[in-house]
């Protein structure tokens, strides 16, 4: 990995610098971000997995919750950790933390604080300050605005471009991701059931669920049709196909990577069609460059698809009437892609300006994520799909559509679920470059 050292303290200069000309645009005159409560189950004394508020790790990646960040204009932004003496839980020294003094440290003022009240006393008064964060009755009682939608919108906006240090968080995400995928796709080929599945990927991450960025999806053979399964069956083995949707984390910032894998006795046409996703996710990739609107890039893939499907002998008639007649959106029901950095579905996918301006998708594709031009510095994922999903092929089964396709290979290919393939891409100053590959080829 490059310096972090040096990577952060640049991002911090320009996180400083962005949080100024924020405050001076929306009229507040402090920027003070928390990392969060945590959340209690409902008639429970248990928490939730904590994930600190985003808008913190963008400034600080220090885990834990109630730590605050002030920033104001010309000063050094102030850390105040939260440290509680507590003998409930295990309280550790940021040096052992960290395994040194953390890279980020020489940053901030640091300022530590052994309560909530003590957390606030540190905020200090901050007349006209903003707040953002989930701890709004403490921000409120101290006389800042609350998550003003202004400011809040200029901060996303801000986000969706990343720093050095954040594309080498997101490096890091990657190459543990690889690590995972490739462990459970050895054990898939090998016959294990899904759950023994998402342990293999979990034990080569080297990390527990609750730290992962998001559920893993592993899905042998029909529930790949399912587009968010949530499953892990532990008896059912041997599966003809494997559809992985899983990413791992890194100070933060996760990477999101999907493999469609078809073992020795899978259907050698629905190996066929992976194969085909396979060659036009890399085509669609490949097209990546500043100045192509989302929009336009999506509808280009339902072309690919229809494409595929026209060359399996899947459908009857031309690509082009598949896809102006929305026959191919029952085969690719969601969004190309997605913003990435610190969630997953990061944010400002949709606006078109710092202000909070919004283009909504259109009618026919109401799922995509994001309808931004793409520019220089985003990140974002590439992932196509082609599914089997009963649901959606009975109306085109029913309709005049009927004749447009093969329904026998329809049924054939309908045990064997689905077909998505995923990237992270950073879109360079005449392409892009795919995190992805250089740590997964295939």
């Amino acid at each position: 990995m490059s310096d972090l050292t040096t990577l952060f303290r640049e991002h911090l200069a320009k996180r400083q610098a962005e949080a100024e000309e924020s405050l001076a645009r929306t009229g507040f005159s402090a920027l003070v971000i928390s990392s969060g409560s945590a959340h209690t189950y409902f008639a429970d004394d248990q928490d939730a997995p904590f994930r600190a508020v985003p808008h913190f790790t963008y400034w600080c990646p220090m885990a834990g919750p109630h730590h605050v960040v002030v920033a104001r204009p010309g000063k050094k932004p102030r850390l105040i950790r939260y440290a509680p003496e507590d003998f409930w839980y295990e309280q550790v020294p940021l040096s052992e933390l960290w395994g040194g003094t953390p890279f980020w440290l020489e940053g901030f003022d640091l300022v530590e604080a052994g309560s909530l009240d003590a957390v606030w006393e540190a905020v200090g008064a901050q007349p006209g300050g903003a707040y953002i964060g989930s701890e709004t009755d403490r921000a409120e009682a101290a006389g800042l605005t609350a998550n003003p939608d202004k400011l809040t919108k200029h901060l996303d906006w801000l986000r969706s471009t990343k720093t050095p240090y954040e594309i080498a968080c997101l490096e890091e995400a990657t190459r543990l991701g690889a690590l995972g995928h490739k462990a459970a796709k050895e054990a898939f080929l090998a016959g294990a059931s899904e759950l023994e599945i998402h342990q293999a990927f979990v034990r080569a991450v080297g990390s527990v669920d609750a730290d992962l960025p998001y559920g893993t999806i592993v899905a042998l053979n029909e529930k790949g049709s399912i587009l968010h399964y949530e499953g892990k069956r532990p008896n059912v083995r041997k599966g003809a196909v494997l559809l992985l949707d899983a990413g791992a984390k890194h100070l933060g910032y996760g990477s999101d990577i999907t493999r469609t894998h078809a073992a020795p006795h899978c259907d050698e046409r629905f190996a066929d069609l992976i194969t085909g996703m396979e060659k036009l996710q890399q085509q669609l990739c490949a097209a990546v460059k500043p100045g192509l609107h989302y929009g336009a890039f999506h509808q280009s893939a339902h072309t690919r698809v229809a494409e595929l499907l026209k060359e399996s002998g899947i459908l009857k008639t031309s690509a082009e009437e598949a896809v102006e007649k929305g026959w191919s959106r029952a085969f690719f029901p969601h969004g190309l892609g997605h913003h990435l950095g610190i969630q997953v579905h990061d944010v400002a996918g949709k606006q078109v300006g710092p202000d909070g301006e919004y283009a909504a998708p259109p009618p026919e594709h109401p799922f995509l994520r994001t309808t931004r031009v793409i520019e220089e510095g985003q990140v974002f994922t590439v992932e196509p799909g082609l599914y089997f999903i009963p649901m959606l092929l009975k109306p085109l089964r029913e309709n005049g559509a009927a004749p447009a396709f093969d329904w026998k290979l329809i049924d054939a290919l309908t045990p064997f679920g689905g077909i998505r393939i995923e990237d992270n891409l950073v879109v360079t100053k005449d392409g892009s470059r795919n995190l992805t590959r250089e740590k997964l080829p295939h």
